[in-house]
């Protein structure tokens, strides 16, 4: 029987094949200058922490199709989290977050160090502009981790056209999740807020974050056709269910837990089925109250109150949480319709169910 230790395990050897990365990196930038310190140890920071999930997933893909574990194994998997830390810079660029994992954003950290050397200019463009350039290097490391990883060049190849697809449609889901923000939702239906926030939610984060590491690993390892539509289907609808308890984290989650403020989507305005749920048959009255409080980063304390207290009162979190509940049994139906799994990996997947929707942070 699986335990949690097959997940958690993983973790430390996952962290030691990207600090040796790091590590190389640093000799490779050395000619450049030293002031590449500075990219080099904003990566390290945010890379010293995470779940760790993708490269599970990654890993125990490959597992479940009869792979066997090796330090190559995990050393390709490991570019999953190198891909990740590039998505969250980003992200919190575009997003103008303070913060990531209890620790300034890589744009604020830029900011900051701009402020205290006293620089010439502007401190924020600054920061921005070393964020996308520390968030461009680990998408270069990326491939790099994955072309060296020692698997198999064969092995890789088989994997090369979902992981070059699983980067490209990041960047396509990432563009869409702003020009949903830029759209806004007027004029739309209820039903028609939700289907555009669960697509969002699927191209940006859910596909990265579940099927396409899994579907990479068990394609190096030589999935079938079969086997790899099961997992698909599994990777889509877990995928979806870890965002949307993302998106309830957004809302509800403990700072101390999640590592970022308490509210922050609601000061960065995310159009998330909790939110279409929350703004379903609400007065007029409290959807212009609403509407004119959502978004705006200097939210108050009583804000965010009001705020989370209508979304609970519309009984948006339980519709949420229902939707996660059928998207986990989707997801354990479609693994049970996978033939000829490693008994194993295939129990392993089983809890990453749990793992991945059933969590605080």
């Amino acid at each position: 029987m699986p335990s949690p230790l097959d997940v958690d395990s993983l973790r430390p050897r996952v962290q030691a094949a990207v600090d040796t990365q790091l590590k190389a990196q640093q000799q490779v930038l050395a000619p450049v200058g030293p002031a590449t310190d500075h990219l080099l140890a904003a990566a390290i920071d945010l890379l010293s922490g995470g779940k760790r999930l993708r490269a599970a997933f990654f890993y125990w893909g490959y597992r479940a199709v009869g792979g066997p574990d090796s330090e190559a194994l995990v050393r390709a998997a490991a570019a999953m989290e190198m891909f990740q830390a590039a998505a969250l810079i980003h992200d919190d660029v575009m997003d103008d977050s303070d913060t990531r994992r209890g620790r300034p954003a890589v744009h604020r950290r830029m900011a900051m160090l701009h402020e205290e050397r006293g620089w010439q200019g502007s401190a924020d463009r600054f920061g921005a502009a070393g964020a996308i350039l520390a968030g461009d290097l680990c998408l270069t490391w990326t491939d790099e981790m994955y072309a060296t990883s020692g698997l198999p060049a064969h092995e890789l190849a088989r994997g090369r056209s979902t992981f070059d697809s699983m980067r490209i449609q990041l960047m396509g889901g990432q563009f869409l999740d702003v020009l949903e923000a830029a759209l806004g939702w007027d004029g739309a239906t209820t039903q028609e807020r939700i289907e555009r926030a669960r697509h969002v939610a699927r191209v940006k984060s859910a596909r990265y974050t579940v099927e396409q590491p899994l579907l990479i690993g068990a394609l190096c390892a030589g999935a079938e056709d079969d086997v790899v539509a099961a997992l698909s289907d599994y990777g889509v609808a877990l995928g979806e269910a870890f965002q949307l308890r993302d998106d309830l984290l957004g809302v509800f989650g403990d700072p101390e837990a999640t590592g970022k403020p308490a509210g922050d989507d609601l000061r960065e305005g995310k159009r998330t089925v909790l939110i279409a749920y929350a703004l379903d048959g609400l007065s007029p009255a409290d959807t212009d109250r609403f509407e004119d409080a959502f978004g705006q980063p200097d939210l108050s304390d009583q804000d965010i109150i009001w705020l989370r207290e209508t979304i609970v009162a519309q009984g948006a979190v339980d519709q949420v949480e229902e939707l996660i509940t059928d998207l986990a049994d989707s997801a354990r139906e479609a693994l049970s319709r996978a033939p000829g799994l490693d008994p194993h990996a295939r129990a392993v997947l089983q809890d990453l169910v749990e793992i991945s929707t059933a969590r605080s942070s």
